[in-house]
This record gives structure tokens, C-alpha cells and sequence, in this order.
């Protein structure tokens, strides 16, 4: 891993994160269904931008960051879900949104840089 890939190393401790409030969701409130969206979006952002990376064109390099995008989108739905129903506190959900608002504004100005270019 290049120690300069922001996005790379930003998504994949966001991944880590996720996987621990999935277990916290499965493990002490019992919730299955939502947390298991919540789990497969939120890793999918980092495996995605790791595909891109390893991208043959550019023109596949930025479909799979679209993909990451949507994926960080939807996981941002996620947690706001899981904080709504209550199974996450403001608090335990506050620095994961601030988490995935960051990864978003990253991909979509790489995305703009892409379509500038």
C-alpha cells in the first residue's frame, strides 16, 4: 500500500471501523438484517476503491470509484437508519458520518478531476 493513498488508507480504517459496529450491532442489540447492509456497503467502499486502483484504463478506474461513491452514499443511509431506530446513539453514530462525509467529498473530487481531465 503506497503511504501516500489517502483514500486508500482513509476507507480501509472506515472499513475496520464498520466491521466493529456490525459486530457491536449483531453481538449486544441482536439486529441482524440492517446491520448486514450496513457491513457489506460500508467495506465495499474500500474494496471498490482497491479495484480501482487496480484498474486496467482510466475509464475503469473511474467506474469502479462511481461505485465506491454509491457505496458510501447508501452506507451514509445506513447509519443514519441505525440511529433513527435507535440501535446507535447520536454519539456512536456522529463520528462515523463525519467519517463518510469525508470519504465522499474525497471520490467525488477525484471524480471531478477525472471529468476535467
Amino acid at each position: 500500500m503506497k503511504k501516500d493513498n489517502i483514500i486508500q488508507i482513509k476507507s480501509y480504517a472506515f472499513a475496520v471501523r464498520i466491521v466493529k459496529v456490525y459486530q457491536f450491532l449483531s453481538d449486544e442489540k441482536k439486529e441482524f438484517t440492517l446491520s448486514k447492509q450496513l457491513l457489506r456497503s460500508g467495506t465495499s467502499i474500500g474494496a471498490n476503491i482497491e479495484e480501482a486502483i487496480g484498474g486496467q484504463s482510466e475509464k475503469d478506474f473511474y467506474a469502479k470509484l462511481t461505485i465506491s461513491y454509491k457505496e458510501a452514499r447508501e452506507t451514509h443511509y445506513w447509519i443514519r437508519l441505525l440511529t433513527d431506530t435507535k440501535y446507535l446513539t447520536t454519539e456512536q453514530s456522529e463520528s462515523l458520518l463525519i467519517d463518510v462525509a469525508e470519504l465522499l467529498k474525497i471520490i467525488g473530487s477525484i471524480q471531478k478531476t477525472l471529468r476535467n481531465s
